[in-house]
């Protein structure tokens, strides 16, 4: 890949990252209701998933998922029930108190939960098994190394972008702290959005 080429697929993954869905809305989410460490947790999850989303594209799971009916509508289907879980769990949550002293549990959690949220959704390894073929040229002798470096450099972009984003999302904590209602109220948004995905999802046969 020339310069040229790096700082089209830099521009471009930027725009996809960038892009409102379902892990931007929980590292938002996250970020706003429980601090801004949780965003950055939350954040660093998703990109742990898009590793698996690379791994899973260069030994060519991403096209057996796009052959594949079966495979497909199989994570699908857990995808978007886990995005019902997530967006249940956030409608009938009852806020704490003190957001900026969450346990290192939940910490662990909401790791979890975003890295999760990602590897369960069937379209972003189709996306991957699509988007970073582009950027390989014919000459390239090792065509596998070279999808796996584009897909961690796709999951080093999703860190330094999301990742300031829940933290700046969690400087909003400080002030709404203390004020259970609107927490609870973003956190009925951030859960029926999360149900919304999960619909959308379930109900888009590719």
């Amino acid at each position: 890949m020339n310069e040229t080429q790096i700082l089209m697929f830099a521009l471009t993954s930027m725009l996809v990252i960038l892009s409102p869905g379902q892990d931007m809305v929980l590292v938002i989410s996250r970020g706003i209701t429980q601090g801004a460490k949780a965003g950055i947790v939350t954040a660093a999850g998703v990109s742990t998933g898009l590793i698996g989303h690379t791994a899973l594209a260069a030994v060519g799971v991403g096209a057996l998922l796009t052959a594949a009916d079966g495979w497909f509508m199989l994570v699908k289907w857990v995808g978007a029930a886990y995005l019902f879980y997530l967006g249940l769990r956030l409608i009938f949550s009852k806020p704490a108190m003190d957001v900026r002293s969450p346990q290192l549990k939940s910490y662990r959690k909401m790791f979890s939960q975003g890295a999760l949220s990602n590897i369960t959704n069937p379209k972003i390894t189709v996306f991957y098994f699509a988007f970073l073929p582009q950027f390989i040229s014919a000459e390239i002798q090792n065509p596998t190394a070279y999808l796996l470096i584009l897909g961690i450099g796709f999951s080093l972009l999703t860190v330094l972008i999301k990742v300031p984003i829940g933290y700046f999302a969690g400087l909003a904590a400080h002030w709404i702290g203390s004020r259970p209602g609107i927490i609870q109220n973003i956190n009925r948004v951030s859960g029926s959005v999360l149900i919304g995905f999960g619909l959308k999802l379930a109900a888009d046969n590719r």
